[in-house]
């Protein structure tokens, strides 16, 4: 089973940026926790701070891996561009948010790539990706 995780704009930023919200570990820790966890799955990570750069990886990925776990950041709430190549692919993408995105500011409220995603995961921390994982093997 092969499944690509793929981080939006400022999660590069994970373990340092707003710890009160995004909490102190780094993502690149928590890839290895996830690999030890699930050591049958290859799971793949890829981030960047581009909406083209995600689109692509969508693309890439969206016909031959078993799911996507997709946490595109601030462009969730602003990307018809990410939704449609969500809408796209044949890969079922989980939408995670590290924080609980009804109880930030109002603007986070609406996702506009959720409704095309298997399902949504917000609030649950870092953990929300083991979750989105574990949505994916059922």
């Amino acid at each position: 089973m092969k499944i690509q995780i793929i981080n939006g704009p400022n999660l590069n930023l994970l373990g340092v940026r707003e710890p009160s919200i995004y909490g102190n570990t780094s993502i690149e820790d928590y890839i290895k926790e996830l690999k030890t966890v699930y050591p049958d799955i290859q799971i793949e990570y890829y981030q960047s701070n581009v909406e083209g750069e995600i689109i692509n990886k969508l693309h890439e990925v969206g016909f031959s891996y078993d799911g996507v776990v997709l946490n595109a950041g601030g462009y969730t709430h602003t990307s018809v561009a990410i939704a449609d190549a969500i809408a796209a692919i044949k890969t079922a993408v989980v939408e995670v948010h590290i924080s609980n995105i009804y109880a930030r500011e109002e603007y986070r409220h609406v996702s506009l790539t959720g409704k095309n995603c298997q399902g949504v995961l917000t609030g649950f921390g870092i953990k929300g990706y083991r979750l989105a994982i574990e949505s994916l093997l059922i």
